[in-house]
């Protein structure tokens, strides 16, 4: 999960908050945007817009960015900016044509195709097995690399996601909060009692 603050067309600050061997890094959500509006002597009521991906991904970090967004959107009266993840990795490749492909498990990928930074193809669920290679640049997680996925993966690139969402942002249209949903392309893992 990553935190960007911006003002002016400007990045402020970014930080990635991660997963603890006890913890979610949804369960610093919170604490980490009070942190960083503290460290640059803000306040929640200096935020203009607030701006947050919608997935595809994780479903707890998702639902966690997506209600905390809607709260203080609503609270503060602010618009608010989906952003794709599957958008804001596309954004890694400087090449015209680039796909990015993420894990959505029950063998799967979670699929989307950028030319000139815009989606020709959506984001989607597609079967491993109906993907075709590309002459384009290919984005992807290190997971997928270490199983044989022939892509480049963004956690080898050290990239900082948070100003990348950042920059996406500003080519957005802001919405309302009741408009924010997330980008679920296929239904979350659900237990059922035995």
């Amino acid at each position: 999960m990553y935190l960007a603050l911006g003002d002016d067309k400007k990045l402020i600050s970014s930080k990635i908050v991660e997963n603890t061997q006890t913890h979610y890094h949804s369960a610093f959500l919170i604490s980490e945007i009070k942190n960083i509006l503290k460290n640059n002597n803000l306040t929640v009521n200096d935020i203009d817009c607030i701006v947050t991906n919608v997935g595809p991904g994780s479903f707890t970090g998702i639902r966690a960015c997506i209600t905390v967004a809607k709260i203080y959107a609503q609270f503060l009266n602010k618009k608010v900016i989906p952003v794709s993840s599957l958008e804001i990795l596309s954004r890694l490749s400087d090449k015209q044509c680039v796909e990015v492909i993420t894990d959505a498990r029950k063998n799967c990928y979670y699929y989307a195709k950028f030319i000139d930074k815009k989606a020709v193809v959506e984001p989607k669920v597609l079967p491993v097995d109906e993907y075709q290679m590309s002459n384009c640049d290919i984005i992807s997680e290190k997971t997928l690399v270490e199983k044989g996925l022939d892509a480049i993966a963004y956690e080898d690139l050290n990239a900082d996601l948070g100003k990348i969402l950042y920059e996406v942002s500003l080519t957005k249209t802001p919405t309302t909060w009741e408009n924010l949903e997330p980008l679920y392309l296929q239904p979350p893992p659900v237990s059922l009692k035995k």
